[in-house]
């Protein structure tokens, strides 16, 4: 999607959850949970507003814009299995999600920054994509470049990664390793897909 600059926070406070890590738009959703404005307490929203709620929870999870998403989603409609799962999975095997997951970055927009950067390799070939599909065997590191390697090492050291089975991380050496695939267990994001599949069926 086109860089967010807005304020987090009340992203965060409007989708009723944290989909901004930063520690300043956690705080500030910990200390007013209700949405922003003056005339929202007590508004119930409609059908169509919560389901543009879920994906608007996708959107700014992940990252994406709306082509991106519907692109997505045309990828996943037609294949057997659950449709709102099968969307999800494709979006937590996004590479920026990936390093984001490990905990070699703090949240996933700064995951984006380093890949656009050209930070990391996949299996020794530099991707400069936040949207990479990572696959099973696929080896993540840090270019071996000095100055790149103690900038990642700190804050890997910092970062709390978000452990799953079929992702490994060596904090010494800063490899990231798939693996296999995630499954529905290893969704991360809080959302109701459902009503997001339904609401892009229309």
């Amino acid at each position: 999607m086109a860089r967010y600059t807005g304020p987090k926070a009340r992203v965060n406070r409007r989708l009723g959850t944290i989909v901004y890590e930063n520690s300043g738009a956690s705080r500030a959703f910990d200390r007013r949970p209700s949405p922003p404005g003056m005339h929202t307490r007590g508004r119930r929203p409609s059908n169509y507003g919560l389901a543009l709620m879920e994906k608007q929870k996708i959107k700014h999870y992940y990252g994406l814009g709306e082509r991106q998403l519907r692109r997505y989603f045309n990828n996943v409609a037609h294949k057997k299995g659950n449709t709102s799962e099968l969307l999800l999975l494709l979006c937590e095997r996004r590479l920026d999600n990936v390093i984001r997951r490990a905990g070699m970055c703090k949240t996933r927009p700064q995951a984006r920054q380093g890949i656009t950067h050209g930070h990391f390799q996949v299996n020794g070939v530099k991707v400069t994509k936040p949207s990479y599909q990572v696959r099973p065997g696929d080896v993540i590191t840090v270019r071996r470049r000095n100055n790149l390697l103690q900038a990642y090492q700190g804050i890997s050291e910092s970062a709390d990664g978000e452990p799953v089975d079929w992702i490994t991380f060596d904090n010494e050496t800063l490899r990231i390793t798939v693996q296999g695939a995630p499954g529905p267990s290893d969704i991360s994001l809080p959302v109701d897909g459902n009503i997001v599949v339904e609401f892009m069926s229309r």
